[in-house]
């Protein structure tokens, strides 16, 4: 049985993370940077779309977190992940692509790409369907 309950769906997929960004991130280097020296780690991805998101850089966040999400998925799927089935916010290592995921959609929705959004949202749902609220999206 999944984590979620589904008897007859795949296993979650829990990514590898990728070390290395995710301790230059944590010791505050330059996302940009990370970014650069890591163009696979969506989390070095979910910074930048972040922090432009906030400064009211839409458009850049958007960028950046369609850049993440691309990489993710690049990620998953390396990881046996087949288009659909879980991907828990509980694992840290998945919250880089969940997290793009997020600012995608509400970045989508401030430009008025309502269907965008709505596929961002169904998409963490389907990831999991704890992910909206845990990244704080309505």
């Amino acid at each position: 049985m999944t984590s979620f309950g589904d008897l007859l769906g795949p296993q979650p997929t829990l990514l590898p993370g990728d070390d290395e960004a995710e301790s230059e991130l944590l010791n505050h280097a330059e996302p940009a940077k990370v970014a650069a020296d890591h163009p696979t780690a969506s989390i070095a991805w979910a910074y930048l779309a972040e922090a432009a998101l906030r400064d009211g850089a839409v458009i850049t966040a958007y960028a950046y977190a369609r850049t993440g999400y691309h990489r993710g998925l690049d990620q998953l799927r390396r990881n046996g992940w087949k288009g659909f089935g879980p991907v828990p916010y509980s694992h840290e290592p998945n919250r880089g692509f969940l997290r793009c995921v997020g600012v995608l959609a509400l970045a989508a929705k401030q430009i008025g790409e309502n269907d965008e959004y709505a596929r961002c949202l169904d998409l963490l749902e389907d990831c999991d369907p704890r992910a909206a609220e845990e990244l704080g999206i309505e």
